[in-house]
C-alpha cells in the first residue's frame, strides 16, 4: 500500500492501538524482576547480578525454570526499606 501523505480508517486505528500506552497508575507494580532487569535498576552488570544471586548476597526466588528477584529485596538491599527477617 503506497503512503499518500493522509491516513486513511485503518491506517489511524493502527496508530492509535501503536501510541496508546497505559499509564502506570492503570497498572499495578511488578512484584519481581527479571535478574538482568535487576541489574539494570542497580546499575550494575547481568553478570554481576547473577553472580550477586549465585552467592546470595541478591536474594532471588524460583518461578517455574525462571530466577526473579523480588521489589521488596531491592528495596531492602539499597535501604529504601527495612530488611524483611
Amino acid at each position: 500500500m503506497m503512503h499518500t501523505g493522509t491516513l486513511g480508517a485503518d491506517d489511524a486505528a493502527m496508530e492509535t492501538v501503536s501510541t496508546t500506552n497505559p499509564t502506570t497508575s492503570e497498572r499495578p507494580e511488578r512484584l519481581v524482576f527479571s535478574v538482568p532487569e535487576a541489574a539494570e535498576l542497580l546499575g550494575i552488570s547481568r553478570a554481576l547480578g547473577y553472580e550477586l544471586v549465585a552467592r546470595g548476597e541478591l536474594p532471588s526466588l524460583r518461578l517455574g525454570r525462571r530466577r526473579v528477584v523480588p521489589r521488596v529485596a531491592l528495596l531492602a538491599l539499597v535501604g529504601a526499606i527495612p530488611a524483611p527477617h
